[in-house]
């Protein structure tokens, strides 16, 4: 009754952690010889930080993390579009952590290494196949290595082998002629210290959120994207995932965007190195599983990141993923069902965030309308409209207020595979 995971990213090892919690025996195949914190911000959702409380890690997540308690988009002007609390002091029951996506991995890791021991993971084997029987999965690892269980799931990223295998056609992600620049900043906090900001529109925008506590002088490490739309067809180093960046190439388009609340040419500059990344997704699958193999995280699902969703869904798979393990057992069933309560909503949201439906269609609005420019907001685009835009991703993305707090826990307190 063993699951074999094909990856030890945040997918991988929040499913780890939930099986092991199940009592289900599992070993996970991680492709990098040694886990390090790598990547820059990334933000939690409420409905994917009730999954981690409830495997016990609210310590661990507050150690590392700062509860977001606003959002805000604002024009290329710095003009305030629309601003909104967010996790508890929006009314949710578990806050919106901003975090960096290496400390989360890591302390992930630790949790599992702590509570499982270090025999649940193997190293340097990254998965390039797999076969299928009657009696479940061989997962195909690199220098001609197998290993096989009942079940495999594949958490191996956007690249996934396992994906790759069952849609040999695919081809590369996708580009939207989108690059984005990512690095964090000591820099001045914003609006309290606890906020993000979105500003500018579709050509040009900048992401900026706290992942540190701001200090006595009210600095903090300020996570920041830079983004800039240029021509889909052409020429540019797409599959460059952690490549150093050169600053001028974006910096000059920025120059002005220095506001009475934020200085993004001193953000930019400030950085110690700039990581560029192309904004890339892949067409939504009709099916993600054969037989006794089923795809989670960006191996099922990759899609912009413009909706804070990417983590956030890839924690809730896993939690779905083991309490259908406990209505069905270890088994293809549980799989069929996972995948049914989850690839209607990724779908959706991944064709949100292509056509502009995200929550930051907004500032394209406002570009379009007024160029930016405005006294009133209201004379461009009614409050109740801006409203009925953002709570209409939240349901859409499946954490609504209302409804996620009033959704029994995924998994019952307690609760064992016998």
């Amino acid at each position: 009754m063993t699951v074999m995971i094909a990856g030890a990213g945040i997918a991988g090892l929040t499913l780890g952690l939930t099986l092991h919690e199940l009592g289900v025996p599992f070993h996970i195949y991680e492709a990098t010889e040694t886990l390090k914190p790598m990547g820059v911000g990334i933000n939690l959702q409420p409905n994917a930080v009730r999954e981690l409380f409830d495997l016990g890690l609210e310590a661990e997540l507050s150690a590392i993390g700062v509860r977001t308690r606003r959002l805000g988009f604002y024009s290329k002007l710095g003009k305030t579009i629309w601003e909104e609390p967010r996790g508890e002091a929006a009314g949710y029951s578990w806050p919106q952590f901003s975090v960096h996506r290496g400390a989360l991995q890591m302390m992930l890791y630790h949790a599992l290494l702590a509570r499982a021991g270090s025999g649940v993971i193997t190293t340097g084997a990254r998965a390039t196949g797999y076969d299928t029987s009657d009696q479940g999965a061989c997962l195909h690892l690199e220098n001609g290595r197998s290993a096989r269980g009942d079940l495999l799931i594949a958490a191996d990223g956007i690249h996934s082998a396992i994906r790759a295998q069952m849609y040999p056609d695919e081809g590369a992600p996708i580009w939207n002629g989108r690059i984005l620049w990512r690095a964090t900043t000591f820099a001045p906090a914003f609006h309290g210290g606890a906020a993000m900001a979105m500003i500018g529109h579709d050509q040009l925008r900048l992401v900026a959120y706290p992942i540190s506590a701001p200090d006595d002088r009210g600095t903090a490490t300020i996570n920041w994207i830079a983004e800039k739309q240029f021509d889909p067809s052409a020429r540019w180093n797409r599959e460059s995932w952690n490549r150093a960046a050169d600053i001028r190439d974006f910096l000059p388009d920025f120059a002005n965007w220095q506001f009475d609340w934020i200085d993004v040419p001193a953000l930019i500059n400030g950085a110690e190195i700039v990581y560029e990344y192309p904004m890339v997704d892949r067409d939504p699958l009709p099916r993600w599983q054969d037989g006794p193999v089923s795809l989670m995280g960006d191996a099922a699902h990759p899609t912009y990141p413009v909706g804070s969703n990417g983590a956030s869904q890839a924690i809730v798979d896993a939690r779905l993923i083991g309490a259908q393990m406990l209505a069905h057992g270890v088994t293809p069933q549980a799989l069929s069902t996972y995948e049914a309560a989850v690839r209607p909503v990724t779908t959706a949201v991944a064709l949100a965030n292509r056509a502009g439906g995200g929550p930051d269609g907004v500032l394209q609005q406002v570009e379009t309308l007024c160029g930016g420019d405005f006294s009133d907001i209201g004379e461009v685009i009614p409050q109740a409209e801006l409203a009925a835009h953002a709570a209409k991703y939240k349901s859409i993305a499946g954490f609504s207020i209302e409804e996620l707090n009033a959704r029994p826990r995924t998994i019952p307190a307690g609760t064992r595979l016998t």
